[in-house]
């Protein structure tokens, strides 16, 4: 199934979604609020359709943020299915800093195999392909790495969602000096992907959508997202789609 899909189809659909999220974002746009209080624009909306619309030939099941809610029943046999966030980091499309990303991944089984981030307002394209390396804007990845982390090291954590835990853990990182970055969305894994930042710690919640696409591309630039609790890598199409605290390094 893989060998069948053309990365740079999917990184065309996510370009057409940023496009039409662009759009929302120069202009005043609604916002609504979810049942878990979560925000919700037009934007969310608007970028989904082209999403599906643009996956459909692929006859390949899709779990979107934005789409209907599947059963674990239905879903736990699937073999392939996208992984789908329109619109990673809302909160900051509505602050319009920029950092918000259009998420699209394949997962085989549990695990992601193709992954497109693509940030519209900073014009930045990640993608990765099981096997065939992971690129920023058709660079290979990493671009830099911190030969000694003892001395120093770059750490990356969320700029809307920012926990205690998260904070405790990054304070007790075994490093003379700490560089600590704020970003929004998946953009924080990519950071650790191409080598900008030596570490991702989150230890407060998120859900398997928010980071399947930009942990493809971790995973073929060589680094790992694990588990905080065992350093497993992190699983998807769990029962609970919740993610587990984790970390990106």
């Amino acid at each position: 199934m893989l060998d069948k899909i053309d990365l740079n189809d999917i990184q065309k659909i996510a370009q057409d979604a940023g496009n039409t999220i662009m759009e929302i974002y120069n202009r005043d746009f609604s916002i609504e609020y979810k049942d878990d209080k979560s925000p919700l624009t037009e934007a969310d909306t608007a970028s989904h359709e082209v999403i599906m619309e643009g996956l459909e030939k692929y006859g390949i099941p899709v779990m979107s943020e934005e789409g209907k809610t599947i059963t674990y029943d239905e879903r736990k046999g699937w073999e392939y299915y996208w992984c789908v966030d329109p619109i990673d980091g809302t909160k900051e499309f509505i602050k319009k800093n920029g950092e918000f990303t259009v998420n699209i991944a394949l997962i085989h089984k549990d695990t992601p195999v193709l992954g497109v981030v693509y940030a519209p307002a900073l014009g930045d394209m990640y993608k990765a392909k099981k096997g065939e390396g992971a690129f920023k804007n058709d660079q290979k990845l990493p671009l830099c790495s911190n030969p000694d982390q003892k001395e120093k090291m770059s750490v990356v954590a969320s700029k809307s969602h920012l926990s205690e835990e998260t904070q405790a853990f990054i304070d007790a990182l075994d490093t003379r000096n700490i560089e600590q970055v704020s970003k929004g969305s998946s953009l924080k894994l990519c950071m650790v992907a191409e080598g900008e930042a030596d570490i991702y710690p989150r230890l407060a919640p998120t859900m398997e959508w928010d980071t399947a696409a930009a942990d493809a591309v971790v995973r073929e630039s060589g680094k790992m997202t694990c588990q905080f609790e065992n350093d497993r890598p992190v699983v998807y199409n769990k029962e609970n789609l919740l993610n587990p605290w984790f970390v990106v390094k």
